[in-house]
C-alpha cells in the first residue's frame, strides 16, 4: 500500500497499516529529511517509486497539491487512489475533493474514504475512536478492496454509495453537534426564561418591598432554582412529541401521513434532549449539596439559632416539614437515578447490547416512569404553598406551578392513550390499518365462477 504525504495524517496512516500487517511504501518530495518520521518498517522514498510499488495508494495531502501529482499521471494510470482530504469549510468547492482528484486523473479509480478518521484514531487504534469508515466511490470493486482493508485495521466500514456522496462525506468533519443546535438553544432559552422569572421573585422583589439586598442569591441559590425546571420541562419535552404523533395517527386514522417538518425534528432530536434534561438534573443535584457550604446559609443558622434562644424556644420542630423535606429528597434521588440510566443506555456503546424491546423499554416506559416520579418531587416540594398568597411575589405564582403544565398534559394523555379502545386503535393503525380504505376481495358465485367486490377495512 502507498501514502504519497508525509503530514501528521499520513504519518499516522502508515503507522496503523504497518501494525495491520501490510507492506507499506511512503512517497515524499523529501525523504532523507522525512524518513525518521516514519516507522522503520515503512519504506520511504520518492513519490514517482513509491508509486511504481503500489497498486492502492492514500492519497493524503492538500487539495491545492494535487496538481503536483500530474507529472506522475501516466504512472498511476489503472491504480486506486483512496482520497482522505478534507475542507476547510462546509461545501467551500463547487465539487467535492474526490471529484477533482479523479477529474485530474480519469485513468484512476478515485474512492473517497478515511476522512472522517482523526490521526489519534489511526495511532490508537480503532478502540479509541469512531470505528466507521465512510466510503464512496463509482467502482464498486474498488470500494470492496478499500473496504476490506479497513476492516484489517480494525475499522467498520460503511459504503455511501457513489462518488456523489463525497461532497457529504467531506462535510462531516467540519460540522459541529449539528444534532445539538436545537436543543441546546432550546435548554438556554429555558434557562433565561426561568432564571429571569425566579429573579424577579427571589432578588428583586426583596429589594423593591423590603429593601433587602439578595444578590448574593444569584450565583447559587438562583441558579438551583433554575436547572430543575429546566430539566423538569426538558424531560416532558422528550415524550411530548411522542403525544402529538399518537394524535395525529389518531386524527387522520393512519400512520402513512408525514408529520409536520417541526414535528420530525421534534422527534429525531428527543436524545439530545434528554441528555440535557439529565445534565441539568445532575447539576441540580450538585448544587444541592453545595448549599450548606455557603457562607450565607451559615449566618442565617446562626441567626436562627440567636433568636431562637433570645425567645427561649426549646425547639422548632415541625413534623410536617420533616415528613416533607425526607419525602422530597428521596422521590429525587429515584428520579436522578433513572434519569442516569435512560442517559447511559442512550450511548450507543450500551444501546448495542439491547435488543429493540429491551431499548423501548427502559426510554419509554422507565421513562415515562421518571417523568411521573419527578413530578412527585415537584409536586413535594410545593406541598401546600402553592395556596400561600405570601408566595405570590409581585402576583407571580411559584416556578414550580408553571413548569408542571408541559409535564401534566403528557402524563394525562399518557393514561387515555391507555385506555383499552384508544390504545387498541392506536395499535391497529400502527400495524397498518387505515380509516376509510376499501380493500377488494374475490368470492366464488352459486355458477363456480368468481367475482370480485369491495368492503371498507372499517367494517
Amino acid at each position: 500500500v502507498g501514502v504519497l504525504g508525509s503530514g501528521d495524517f499520513a504519518r499516522s496512516l502508515a503507522i496503523r497499516l504497518v501494525c495491520s500487517g501490510f507492506k507499506v511504501v511512503v512517497g515524499s518530495r523529501n525523504p532523507k529529511r522525512k524518513v525518521s518520521l516514519f516507522p522503520a518498517a515503512a519504506e520511504v522514498t520518492f513519490q514517482a517509486e513509491a508509486v511504481k510499488k503500489a497498486d492502492v495508494i492514500f492519497v493524503a495531502i492538500f487539495r491545492e497539491h494535487y496538481s503536483t501529482l500530474c507529472d506522475l499521471a501516466d504512472v498511476l494510470a489503472g491504480k486506486i487512489l483512496v482520497d482522505v482530504s478534507n475542507n476547510t469549510e462546509i461545501n467551500h468547492h463547487k465539487e467535492s475533493n474526490a471529484e477533482y482528484l479523479a477529474s485530474l486523473f480519469p485513468a484512476c479509480t478515485v474512492v473517497k474514504g478515511f476522512n472522517v478518521v482523526s490521526a489519534w484514531t489511526l495511532q490508537s487504534g480503532a478502540r479509541d475512536g469512531n470505528k466507521q469508515v465512510l466510503i464512496c466511490s463509482n467502482n464498486q470493486e474498488a470500494k470492496r478492496t478499500i473496504a476490506e482493508i479497513a476492516q484489517v485495521m480494525g475499522f467498520t466500514p460503511v459504503d455511501m454509495g457513489c462518488m456523489s456522496s463525497a461532497r457529504e462525506i467531506e462535510n462531516i468533519p467540519l460540522r459541529l453537534l449539528p444534532a445539538w443546535k436545537i436543543p441546546i438553544f432550546l435548554a438556554l432559552g429555558l434557562f433565561l426564561c426561568f432564571f429571569t422569572y425566579n429573579l424577579i421573585r427571589q432578588v428583586i422583589h426583596p429589594y423593591i418591598r423590603e429593601q433587602k439586598n439578595k444578590l448574593y442569591k444569584i450565583p447559587i441559590e438562583v441558579v438551583n432554582t433554575t436547572l430543575p425546571c429546566v430539566s423538569y420541562v426538558m424531560l416532558s419535552l422528550v415524550y411530548l412529541p411522542g403525544v402529538l404523533a399518537a394524535c395525529s395517527q389518531l386524527y387522520y386514522g393512519t400512520k402513512y401521513r408525514r408529520f409536520p417538518d417541526w414535528l420530525d425534528q421534534w422527534l429525531l432530536h428527543r436524545k439530545q434532549i434528554g441528555l440535557l434534561s439529565f445534565f441539568c438534573a445532575a447539576l441540580h443535584a450538585v448544587y444541592s449539596l453545595c448549599l450548606p457550604m455557603r457562607r450565607s446559609h451559615r449566618y442565617l443558622l446562626i441567626e436562627t439559632a440567636v433568636k431562637q434562644a433570645v425567645e427561649k424556644k426549646m425547639t422548632i420542630w415541625v413534623e410536617e416539614e420533616v415528613w416533607r423535606m425526607e419525602i422530597y429528597i428521596s422521590v429525587g434521588i429515584i428520579a436522578l437515578g433513572l434519569l442516569s440510566l435512560l442517559a447511559i443506555t442512550s450511548l450507543p456503546s450500551i444501546a448495542n447490547s439491547l435488543n429493540w424491546r429491551e431499548f423501548s423499554f427502559i426510554q419509554s416506559s422507565l421513562g415515562f416512569i421518571a417523568l411521573v416520579i419527578s413530578t412527585l418531587h415537584t409536586l413535594t416540594y410545593g406541598w401546600s404553598r402553592a395556596f400561600d398568597e405570601n408566595q405570590y411575589k409581585f402576583y407571580l405564582p411559584p416556578t414550580y406551578t408553571l413548569t408542571l403544565l408541559v409535564p401534566c398534559t403528557v402524563i394525562i394523555a399518557k393514561v387515555i392513550f391507555s385506555l383499552p379502545c384508544i390504545q387498541h386503535r392506536l395499535l391497529r393503525i400502527r400495524r397498518g390499518w387505515e380509516k376509510g380504505r376499501y380493500v377488494k376481495f374475490v368470492l366464488p358465485s352459486t355458477t363456480g365462477e368468481f367475482s370480485s367486490g369491495e368492503t371498507s377495512s372499517n367494517v
